[in-house]
């Protein structure tokens, strides 16, 4: 049977205008974007399906333009069209820190970083640099490394902070495993980032690490 014959409650577009986005099922969600089914398979199944074979939506998501593109019922354009969601849903976190804005909240902070960092594939350092009134100035990626690793330089942490002005600053990191426990390489450099840091009197306000779906602090950890 075709969604336009379900009853309108069912129908993924109506229910969401219904009751909001978040009543729909990851399936019924992604039927939305993909608008239309294929020969014997409606959206919301071919949804199913694929999102099986995938092994979850973040999974789909994150895939490459040829595993996107292998299913039938996907293609090119469809690909493109995701990347250009994805990229909207990033800047629009990235406008609640534009430059000049005092940070709002931990929460807000940590869901910028998490979708910046979370899906690399490979480990990447960056900081949020701020003035004294914890404004951002600006988030840049510091240093990249391999799947496992970034070598971190502290002097060029510091050269950077001074060239911008910064006062204050946040780190973070992401874990490509996407296990968000922080290694003792991980507190080692941070202690020694926070005494260059200090030396310039430049607060480190907290480093981040970005795990799958989850993000440690070390502030509210106590390690700062």
């Amino acid at each position: 049977m075709a969604i336009c014959d379900w009853p309108a409650a069912e129908r993924p577009r109506e229910k969401l205008l219904e009751a909001g986005p978040a009543s729909l099922s990851d399936a019924e969600l992604l039927a939305i974007f993909l608008r239309t089914g294929v020969k014997g398979k409606s959206a919301v199944d071919l949804s199913r399906e694929l999102l099986s074979d995938f092994g979850g939506l973040r999974q789909l998501l994150t895939a490459s333009q040829q595993d996107f593109c292998r299913p039938m019922g996907l293609g090119t354009a469809k690909f493109a069209l995701l990347q250009a969601v994805l990229e909207m849903a990033r800047r629009h976190l990235a406008q609640e820190l534009r430059k000049g804005d005092a940070l709002a909240s931990p929460t807000q902070t940590q869901q910028y970083l998490q979708a910046q960092l979370r899906d690399r594939d490979h480990e990447v350092f960056a900081c949020l640099f701020l003035d004294n009134q914890n404004r951002v100035i600006r988030y840049e990626e510091l240093f990249r490394g391999t799947i496992d690793a970034a070598a971190v330089y502290p002097r060029e942490v510091v050269k950077q902070a001074l060239s911008v002005g910064a006062a204050a600053v946040i780190f973070a990191h992401n874990h490509p495993s996407g296990i968000a426990e922080p290694s003792q390489a991980d507190r080692a450099i941070t202690e020694r980032l926070q005494k260059a840091l200090s030396l310039m009197d430049i607060r480190v306000l907290d480093h981040l690490v970005v795990g799958d779906g989850h993000c440690v602090s070390f502030a509210a950890r106590g390690w700062l």
